[in-house]
């Protein structure tokens, strides 16, 4: 059966990854990309729903495991009574080639058996594959894809599984890859783990020799700058939310999604993280790939994209998977794509304006888009919307959009001023004045000084501590602290923070759905960022320490932390959570959002 959500580490290649237990089995992996059909589906099935174990003959869960340095290589550690064996399992980052998983067991002491045990399935772990011998090693092939499987040992087949028994003694090692490809295509070029291995280490540190960041707590830092890249799909700049589909936000709920799809507010925080850290390529990439995904009439904008820019991701529920801890449905696609989300354009409009401020090199095209959103945006920020939460209920005006929207045009303003490009600044000024004034008479409730979640309600947000970070109120604003605080006291629990209230019915006032779910990581981000900017700072690096003991042993965090059953919860690992970190890390060092600092003479005008 799966692990807990927290057993998982992630091993990734730039175009898909693979999560992999701690009992040395890779439980999910989509090929070629991150959003395509499951081959390893075990995560939310069972064995039999496809997966690879490479392990001691007979062992339970590893005596322990890291990544190898600043790598995405993992080292997973046996110590058995015979001896102690290491397995490296890694991806490749090349676009040589489809997709590929290697691994290396070494025994480096005494002697062990081993056994490799594939069960492959496609179509999300519906279908086995055609299996055969060539060359010594196998292939696997049903309809469109095939995977090839080679190893300097003995296999052979069983009960539509590859096998593997063999034993190692100090000193030797056992190598397989396993590799994706078209199934019309000839037999990939085949390459030993052994000689990859050093130059995916050396892709790895590479990469993150760009990092700037050198305050405290870098080694969470790093690991959560290297878990985003792993996010990425390198051919195209789009980054993914997570790398699952439908691990629950409640165990055995019905609040599981597909978060395998390119969504403009988590790539745009993802960015900003990135740049905030010295990763300016990244920006670059994803520019270009928002330029070719939101092509089009600014209304048509959506929330979410497929890595490579479709528009069309239709949701579905995959009955034959019994899902995580009996979490179903087991969805793929995400029906709010369809959604209204007016804070995307306050978010694209920033990621934007911060790429210039940092120096990221001009593209030609980009304030063409921007000025197209804003000519949308004149008008459509007075719209009900179904915010960042992705509402399944009625539409209403949530504060957090009407912020954005005001982020949006204060951008456009400041485009204009700081870097002399065209655009109707005067008709922006105006625009960005209204929403502000029109936010703090319909949004904040002066008897309890706090602002609400929506216009004319009681509820609160925790979206609604960004107001400080995006520039909207100076952090010293009275109306920022007060709201800081009925956040923390209406959305806490056990010390952290959730996204709004739900209820524990047939369905919550707000969102439509059954059940309850965890405290979200990112939001007790904001919490701790919000904390630190209204001179709280021990409080805020007492917190930021508590969720950092929250991480798994690798480093990961999932998108949220179930305090009744102390585990985490929902899909893994999650960019939003990771973002959380780095930023937090970097207001508590001494380096705030950049959008906070920069905004603070705006702050002060008006409401």
């Amino acid at each position: 059966m799966p692990g807990t959500i927290e057993d998982y580490a992630i091993i990734g290649g730039l175009r898909s990854a693979a999560m992999v237990g701690r009992d040395g089995s890779i439980d999910w992996l989509c090929c070629p990309r991150f959003d395509s059909q499951a081959l390893f589906a075990a995560l939310l099935g069972t064995p039999d729903n496809g997966r690879w174990r490479l392990a001691p003959a007979g062992a339970g869960t590893c005596s322990r495991r890291s990544y190898l340095g600043d790598t995405l290589i993992l080292q997973t550690v046996w110590d058995e009574p015979g001896g102690c064996v290491h397995v490296l399992d890694f991806m490749t980052p090349s676009e040589s080639h489809g997709p590929q998983v290697m691994r290396i067991a070494e025994c480096v002491s005494g002697s062990v058996n081993m056994r490799s045990e594939l069960c492959l399935r496609f179509g999300y772990g519906q279908f086995a594959p055609w299996m055969r011998k060539v060359d010594g090693g196998y292939v696997g092939v049903a309809g469109p894809d095939a995977v090839w499987l080679a190893s300097d040992v003995e296999q052979h087949g069983d009960h539509e599984r590859t096998l593997a028994d063999f034993r190692l003694r100090a000193g030797q090692q056992a190598g397989f890859v396993f590799t994706w490809n078209s199934s019309h295509l000839p037999r990939p070029q085949q390459r030993t783990p052994q000689t990859v291995l050093a130059a995916t280490r050396e892709y790895w540190e590479r990469w993150l020799a760009d990092c700037t960041y050198e305050g405290p707590w870098r080694d969470a830092v790093t690991r959560s700058l290297l878990t985003l890249k792993a996010l990425t799909y390198e051919a195209t700049g789009g980054i993914v939310a997570a790398a699952t589909t439908s691990l629950p936000e409640e165990l055995g709920g019905v609040r599981n999604w597909d978060y395998r799809y390119c969504w403009l507010r988590d790539a745009t925080l993802t960015l900003s993280a990135l740049l905030r850290t010295g990763f300016r390529r990244e920006a670059e990439a994803w520019r270009e790939w928002l330029a070719r995904a939101v092509a089009g009439s600014p209304e048509d904008l959506q929330i979410m994209y497929g890595v490579a820019g479709e528009r069309w991701i239709p949701e579905a529920h995959l009955s034959w998977l019994r899902g995580y801890e009996g979490s179903t449905p087991v969805r793929v696609g995400n029906a709010a794509v369809d959604q209204l989300q007016l804070d995307v354009y306050g978010e694209v409009m920033d990621a934007l304006y911060l790429a210039r401020s940092l120096g990221v090199p001009r593209y030609p095209h980009a304030w063409s888009i921007q000025q197209a959103l804003m000519h949308y945006l004149e008008t459509a920020w007075r719209q009900p919307d179904e915010g960042l939460w992705e509402i399944r209920g009625p539409r209403r005006h949530f504060v957090h959009s009407k912020v954005m929207a005001w982020v949006a045009a204060d951008r456009a303003v400041r485009t204009v001023e700081e870097f002399g490009l065209p655009g109707p600044v005067d008709r922006w000024r105006a625009m960005r004045q209204e929403i502000h004034q029109d936010i703090c008479s319909r949004g904040f409730d002066a008897t309890r000084n706090t602002f609400t979640q929506s216009y004319g309600s009681t509820e609160v947000d925790a979206a609604l501590l960004l107001l400080p970070q995006v520039g909207f109120l100076a952090p010293d604003d009275p109306r920022v602290r007060g709201t800081t605080d009925v956040v923390a006291a209406s959305l806490g629990q056990d010390g952290l923070l959730r996204r709004y209230p739900t209820g524990g019915g047939a369905s919550s006032s707000l969102d439509g759905l059954a059940g309850q779910e965890g405290v979200f990581l990112a939001c007790s981000f904001w919490l701790i960022d919000a904390l630190a900017m209204t001179g709280r700072a021990s409080q805020a690096r007492q917190l930021f320490e508590r969720i950092l003991a929250l991480r798994n042993d690798v480093g990961l965090l999932a998108e949220e932390w179930d305090p009744v059953t102390q585990r985490q919860v929902g899909n893994m690992p999650q960019a939003f959570s990771h973002v959380g970190l780095i930023n937090s890390a970097l207001t508590l060092s001494g380096r705030p959002l950049h959008r906070a600092r920069r905004n603070n003479h705006h702050a002060a005008r008006g409401g």
